[in-house]
């Protein structure tokens, strides 16, 4: 290269960054869902059997926040790799992590053949979940967002996170076509196969994956030696706000969304006697929903701005609290579904501008370290404990009352993280490539075929 790089190939790859991420984030997605459906829906009656209904949701509902637990501990793992060595090389790995895992799981023998090793190699299978999804959203946001216009770093980021409702309608799809099509089967043998699924969805990530360059900010710093030789230190120890305020700032979002996806699940079913199907149908429309308004959010933070768009998806959802569940209460489907749709329209203004709210705190240097950190902290403080807090609220009262008032404490203290938030932190780095003269781009392209 001659130091430029032509729009055409510069457009191409921009394509391939964001079908890779997007692709490669929902396949990982799916893996992830499908453990919190089964969590809810199937696994303490197949791991956790002989107690009551309300140990084993908390049982199954306790090995899936292992799961977040272990994500900032990928984070930080691929965080240091993904600074150091490159975003792509990092992603492919977290992809096959991912992947081995949900396919192991879909081989395990149940309580009822090995007895108590049986769940605790459940909890060892989604600590290797937990650490690849870990480290695979900054990695996928970065690919994304660096191969990007500045204007449109919003919109560029909010694909990956398009991965999530799309993730989240391939597991619970695949949940509810075997169900159906397998009858009284499912709970014997066949809740299997959307596991065993998975390892047929490997190949497709890492076939679009493969095909995706280096991000050019990326790129430009390995080429010019700047790469940090320790990125998770440098960060904590230089933006410990900006980690911190990451993680809070996804309460309103992260703790109310695992309510909304998986706890909505086993309430539906056992508080409110709705069937299996009809739950999985409402989350799957919802998702489905998700699908425009995701992106939708990310190109109107790039319009109105970041804080004003994400603020606004806060206070929408503390103030749907209360309907939310006086909604589902009712036991009318319709009514039911509004409720479930409109919840996840209030997360989706969060979390289509937010991987760009949180990535354009950090440089490049240290950007997936640092955003992949806050990021994932707010699965340990928020998204796991999350189903277990709602359900021993509702165990404890006998009532949605408490669950609503925790949704809303989640939605002031994002609110508080979301005032006090540092400055961006990445708005003056040249990485468009379209708006510079092609150094970043022509880097990333240099040697490599751009076909």
């Amino acid at each position: 290269m001659s130091g430029t790089a032509s729009p055409d190939l510069i457009r191409s790859q921009r394509r391939r960054a964001v079908v890779a991420s997007t692709v490669g984030t929902t396949i990982e997605w799916y893996d992830f869902f499908l453990y919190n459906t089964a969590a809810a829906l199937i696994f303490p009656k197949l791991f956790f059997p002989g107690q009551s209904p309300y140990i084993g949701i908390l049982a199954a509902f306790g090995t899936q926040f292992v799961g977040f637990a272990a994500r900032p501990i990928g984070a930080a793992i691929f965080g240091h790799y993904g600074d150091r060595i490159g975003r792509k090389t990092t992603l492919i790995t977290t992809l096959m992590l991912m992947g081995v895992a949900t396919f192991l799981m879909g081989l395990l023998p149940t309580y009822a053949t090995i007895g108590v090793a049986a769940p605790i190699l459940l909890v060892v299978l989604r600590i290797v979940q937990g650490i690849g999804v870990g480290g695979e959203w900054g990695g996928s946001v970065l690919m994304s967002m660096e191969w990007g216009k500045q204007n449109r770093r919003g919109l560029m980021a909010s694909w990956p996170q398009f991965g999530v409702p799309l993730g989240l309608i391939t597991s619970t799809g695949c949940f509810l076509i075997v169900s159906n099509l397998t009858g009284s089967g499912f709970d014997v043998w066949a809740w299997r196969i959307p596991f065993l699924v998975s390892f047929l969805l490997i190949g497709i990530g890492l076939y679009v994956r493969l095909r995706v360059l280096e991000s050019p900010a990326f790129a430009v710093l390995k080429k010019d030696q700047k790469v940090v030789r320790l990125p998770v230190w440098e960060v904590i120890k230089t933006q410990p706000l900006a980690i911190a305020t990451g993680a809070f700032v996804r309460m309103s979002e992260q703790a109310p969304f695992y309510l909304f996806t998986v706890f909505v699940l086993a309430y539906g079913t056992t508080t409110l006697g709705m069937t299996r199907s009809a739950m999985l149908n409402f989350t799957i429309i919802a998702a489905a929903v998700g699908l425009v308004t995701n992106p939708l959010a990310g190109y109107l933070s790039d319009l109105f701005g970041r804080r004003l768009i994400y603020g606004i998806g806060i206070v929408a959802t503390a103030l749907f609290a209360f309907p939310y569940f006086g909604l589902l209460n009712t036991r009318m489907p319709a009514l039911m579904l509004t409720a479930v749709v409109v919840s996840l329209i209030f997360h989706d203004i969060q979390y289509g501008p937010q991987a760009a709210l949180i990535a354009e705190g950090f440089g490049t240097g240290v950007r997936y370290s640092g955003a992949g950190l806050g990021y994932q902290l707010a699965s340990v403080v928020a998204g796991g404990p999350a189903p277990l807090i709602a359900a021993a609220i509702l165990e404890n009262t006998k009532s949605s009352t408490g669950i609503s008032i925790f949704i809303i404490g989640c939605c002031v203290l994002a609110m508080i993280a979301l005032l006090v938030m540092p400055k961006v932190a990445a708005a003056t780095e040249p990485v468009d490539a379209d708006q510079s003269t092609g150094a970043a781009a022509a880097a990333a392209l240099e040697g490599k075929p751009a076909t």
